[in-house]
């Protein structure tokens, strides 16, 4: 199979330009001659990820008509772009856009340290809180009561309990979509189940589109899979899907999974609104692609007028028989992420492939867990937990949005309305290169490239909503330490650190 190579239409590299030049300028900002402020604006586009990496760029004449420039212009941008590492081009198959090999790597993973490695530092790593309280230790008591008929049976269910199941299937039917148990499978998290997903629908070289940005340790799962990443890039903000990008990417590419966050989007924060949910589904079945649906975020609104009533319908809504749309939930984000419990909502075809492959993988997820869940279901613990889980995470959100605009004024950012994470534009400064720094004076960070695709979002971290209080403004004073490193030349052990961005 061919590798799939995007193509950057001239108009579309121009709308894409102009929306980025209506960004303000810093104070005492030199205006650039033409071809360099082109380049520049090229080579943020590809960094930020709206631009993919391989993308074929227009030829130059047809760029300098979209945007009124000399075709002089056009060819000494690309030729400084070329000189850069951001452009690479060959007679008669014309040029396509790159990360050049010394760009930094991304820095640190995303794995929670153990709390006795933690001493000082302030760990922003792992988008996790601690387990709410009474209630995972309610769950676990509850548990332990419906333990014993289980304990005489061998304890593998492949499928999942048959309890928990039908107790799922009667969440999703509560929420507008009919749903029997027989398409219901637990798993052992949501990346259990995006795993089984994956290996029963894309072997090695096949096609996966991804948002971009997208949650990393998800890209990272999709890599070692032998999948070729198709990155779409997401619309500026909080505006969430491009849908027009995505139609144009699931026609030409053709991949055979797309992988989407509609609640809650992570990193981003973004939030899908019904229109955006229903194209999405649409043109996924117009392309035979099997869309998975990301929901573990989907209970973590923050907002006080943004309750479950008025949220989006789920992205299942649009495809209630599960022969597109594949759901996948989990008890990890909204409850605690030591309760390895997730969960897969499908065609019950689909269902029974599934759990076939477990006979090949983990057998099945751990009893005692999924009894816990169920209890906090059918006790109305769940709701309880999770309404604690929110007001945690929206004082957590607060107390980090006024340090960081404190303590970072430079830096970007739009306040999410739920989920666990901010995504922040570090004003220039290289994202590796501030997790680097962070390190160094006390706080862990991951940047932007854990969450993209071939280099993209240099320019960027992302924060969770993980302390608050105090800790969250110490934070915030620790990352603008770390910035000054940056800034300074001092951030990197005997390697001197530079901004991306002109």
């Amino acid at each position: 199979m061919a590798q799939w190579t995007s193509a950057v239409g001239a108009a579309q590299l121009a709308r894409l330009l102009t929306s980025q030049q209506e960004r303000p300028a810093g104070p005492g900002t030199r205006r650039p001659p033409a071809y360099r402020a082109l380049a520049d604006g090229i080579r943020l586009l590809v960094l930020e990820g709206r631009v993919p990496v391989a993308a074929r760029l227009p030829a130059e004449r047809e760029l300098a008509m979209a945007l009124s420039v000399s075709r002089t212009t056009v060819a000494a941008a690309y030729e400084a772009l070329r000189s850069e590492g951001f452009l690479e081009s060959r007679r008669g198959a014309g040029s396509w856009t790159a990360v050049p090999a010394g760009n930094p790597l991304p820095a640190r993973g995303l794995e929670p340290l153990p709390p006795e490695a933690l001493g000082s530092m302030i760990d922003l790593g792992c988008a996790a809180l601690p387990a709410p309280e009474p209630w995972l230790t309610r769950a676990v008591q509850g548990a332990l009561e419906e333990l014993p008929p289980y304990a005489h049976t061998h304890g593998d269910y492949p499928a999942g309990l048959p309890a928990l199941r039908a107790m799922l299937a009667e969440r999703y039917t509560a929420r507008g979509i009919p749903t029997m148990p027989e398409q219901i499978m637990v798993t052992t998290g949501a990346m259990g189940a995006i795993d089984a997903i994956c290996h029963l629908f894309a072997g090695r070289g096949e096609r996966i589109a991804v948002e971009s940005p997208s949650y990393a340790n998800i890209l990272q799962l999709m890599r070692e899979a032998g999948a070729r990443l198709v990155p779409v890039a997401m619309a500026e903000g909080l505006a969430g899907w491009d849908m027009d990008r995505w139609r144009q990417v699931l026609r030409d590419a053709a991949p055979r999974i797309a992988y989407v966050v509609a609640d809650f989007h992570n990193p981003t924060g973004a939030l899908a609104d019904d229109d955006q949910r229903r194209r999405l589904v649409d043109s996924a079945r117009s392309a035979g692609t099997v869309l998975i649906a990301d929901e573990t975020m989907s209970e973590l609104w923050l907002d006080e007028d943004l309750d479950g009533d008025a949220m989006p319908r789920p992205v299942c809504a649009f495809d209630p028989a599960g022969s597109t749309v594949i759901t996948v939930g989990s008890a990890s984000k909204a409850f605690w992420a030591g309760m390895r419990i997730g969960w897969v909502r499908a065609a019950p075809d689909v269902i029974r492939s599934l759990v076939a492959a477990r006979a090949y993988a983990d057998l099945g997820t751990p009893v005692l867990e999924q009894l816990a869940v169920n209890w906090l279901f059918s006790t109305g613990g769940w709701e309880q937990a999770v309404e604690v889980r929110r007001g945690q995470a929206r004082e957590n959100r607060d107390a980090l949005v006024a340090a960081a605009r404190r303590e970072l004024p430079g830096w970007e950012f739009e306040v999410p309305r739920g989920g666990l994470t901010l995504w922040v534009r570090t004003g220039g400064l290289s994202g590796s290169r501030l997790a680097e720094a962070g390190e160094r004076v006390g706080v862990r960070v991951p940047s932007g490239p854990r969450f993209g695709v071939d280099g993209a979002f240099e320019g960027f971290v992302r924060l969770p909503f993980t302390v608050g209080g105090a800790v969250a403004e110490e934070a915030a004073v620790r990352l603008a330490a770390a910035a000054r490193l940056v800034e300074s030349g001092a951030s990197g052990a005997g390697e001197t650190p530079r901004t991306f961005v002109a």
